[in-house]
């Protein structure tokens, strides 16, 4: 990034000066209206926010096509307001959209501005809109961010109607997490609004103007942490009910009456769901409305985001197929294939056939030889048949036919597995680094409810895609001494692993890789609950690897976790 100012300044220093006031549609999260400038249509900004004709203070004279570093070209203004403007720009030398704030160096909130938006920068998180950079040049501040086209704004998702249950529940997990790692190095946001969180065509929400949108405006909080939790309750408020949680009008929803509070989202709408009507109602701090609430209220968006993590997951809809039509059974009459069909109700006339001509020679010979040929193969169906039977009697010695399975030459008729003794279990780690070595015990200890299980891994089922986690990981179980298996059964933590059972050769002494274990029992393919097989031959070894290589997914967008909760060798 790109520093030409090396002025310091905290990120919510508001260089001495109150807040200017402005005319733009917006309402602050405790319902406050501003000033609102209603002339003319209005666009609006990446915030949210719309373009007011009047403004406090003058904004930098700048038109389209206008080049910043001889790099950003400035390309429409979507706000000017309180003596800054912002713009949809294209980078030249990456040839790519960005936004871009701009404002006078000499502003009153320049400096803090430039704190926050380098603040923010520093974060790096993926949930939060990037900040590109931070400059001061030639009498200009510009801060550069992230420009998404194929995001939709939460406003507009709105526009539509309530969302889902399980959608509403993406958002506030994934906010408050988000949230929660921002407050965790310092940063809040203070405008956390409807215009202020994206959802892209993933499923993924973002979230811009961390720390810099508060700034541009000069908003300030004596407790930062609550402002944001509150606000994220405003957002889950608004998902489940399509209704501002104020008696104020704002970001295109309706407002709750006049004089009755806040009143609960199941109380608003039929068929929200109640765990997360409570959940916003424990966000939301509005007049003691906590007083009668059951639930301790959330204070931050740490708190918010484990209350979250506690609730039953929700998960999503059943898709909803169209039931294919009604099978019509079709009748063909001679005659009449490749006709139009009758129209319904119509009466189909009876054609009467005249008597087949007769049949010509090498019609009666083609006859004659498939008619041989079926004769045929009946008989030879029918000795093939006999001999069988014959042979099982002579075999058996007595008259009963009951099929048995020859094991290792023998006639006797298989005995049923048992499970061998198992002396350890130990976590699969290929690379010497381990993940929940000391739940190891736990996929062996016969309990089914307990487990060895994963982490928690981003974006990537294959483990996060980690270049020490390139061989997967998984369970070795440790028989005591050479053993004849033959066969095995997993219990699967979680069902959807990507999963295969390896061994040992006899004589291999504490394997540690994928190629210490060259004997296959099963092959590698995605297993449900359960993980077993029999073997047609036993094989000899010490050591058995339940090996996983992909995990499935935790019920959240971009989460993968998996483990092993039980296991039985069989022998």
């Amino acid at each position: 990034m790109a520093e030409r100012s090396t002025a310091a300044v905290d990120v919510a220093d508001n260089s001495g000066d109150e807040p200017l006031t402005a005319k733009a549609d917006e309402t602050t999260t405790d319902g406050t209206a501003e000033a609102q400038d209603t002339t003319g249509t209005e666009p609006q900004d990446t915030d949210g926010e719309h373009i007011s004709s009047e403004t406090t203070l003058p904004t930098p004279d700048l038109h389209s096509g206008h080049k910043l570093a001889r790099r950003y070209r400035l390309e429409e203004c979507v706000t000017r307001l309180d003596g800054f403007s912002s713009w949809r720009a294209v980078d030249e030398k990456l040839r790519r959209a960005v936004g871009v704030h701009l404002l006078p160096a000499d502003h009153p909130r320049a400096r803090s501005v430039l704190a926050a938006a380098r603040s923010s920068a520093l974060l790096g998180d993926p949930r939060f809109v990037q900040v590109l950079d931070a400059v001061e040049e030639d009498d200009l501040v510009y801060v550069v961010h992230e420009w998404l086209p194929d995001a939709t704004e939460l406003t507009s998702l709105l526009a539509s109607g309530p969302m889902e249950a399980h959608d509403a529940y993406q958002l506030v997990s994934q906010v408050s997490q988000a949230m929660a790692a921002a407050h965790r190095e310092g940063l809040a946001h203070l405008r956390l609004t409807p215009g202020a969180v994206l959802r892209s065509s993933t499923g993924q929400y973002r979230i811009r103007g961390l720390a810099v949108n508060a700034a541009l405006r000069g908003i300030t909080s004596e407790s930062p942490q609550r402002a944001d939790t509150e606000a994220i309750g405003a957002l889950l408020y608004a998902a489940l009910t399509q209704r501002w949680p104020y008696e104020t009008d704002a970001y295109g929803l309706t407002g709750l009456p006049k004089g009755m509070g806040l009143i609960a989202p199941d109380q608003v709408r039929a068929g929200v769901h109640r765990g997360l009507s409570e959940l916003s109602m424990r966000a939301l701090a509005n007049d003691g409305a906590t007083a009668s609430r059951q639930e301790q209220p959330c204070t931050t968006p740490d708190e918010l985001a484990k209350a979250v993590a506690a609730m039953p997951r929700i998960r999503p809809p059943e898709p909803t197929f169209t039931a294919p039509p009604e099978y019509q059974r079709t009748t063909y009459q001679q005659g009449t294939y490749g006709r139009p069909a009758a129209s319904p109700g119509a009466t189909q006339p009876v054609i009467a056939v005249p008597p087949a001509p007769l049949q010509s020679r090498t019609g009666k010979v083609l006859k004659w030889a498939v008619s041989a040929l079926l004769i045929a193969a009946l008989g030879l169906g029918s000795w093939q048949l006999a001999e069988t039977l014959l042979n099982q009697g002579k075999d058996s010695g007595t008259d009963d036919t009951t099929q048995t399975t020859p094991e290792s030459g023998d006639d006797k008729p298989s005995a049923p597995l048992k499970p061998l003794r198992i002396a350890g279990a130990e976590e699969f780690m290929p690379n010497g680094s381990g993940i929940k070595q000391e739940l190891a015990p736990k996929a062996i200890d016969g309990d089914p409810s307990t487990a060895w299980i994963t982490l928690r891994y981003e974006d990537y089922a294959n483990f996060g895609n980690l270049p020490k986690r390139r061989d997967g990981s998984g369970i070795v179980v440790d028989l005591g001494s050479v053993k004849s298996v033959a066969g095995i059964k997993v219990t699967m933590y979680r069902s959807g692993q990507k999963a295969e059972v390896l061994a040992a050769d006899a004589g291999t002494s504490a394997p540690s890789s994928l190629s210490d274990f060259p004997q296959r029992l099963t092959k590698l393919e995605t297993v449900g609950s359960d993980l077993k097989t029999t073997l047609d031959k036993p094989i000899r070894t010490r050591y058995v690897l339940i090996h996983i290589t992909e995990l499935p997914s935790d019920g959240t967008s971009d989460g993968y976790r998996g483990g092993i909760s039980e296991i039985s060798v069989l022998s």
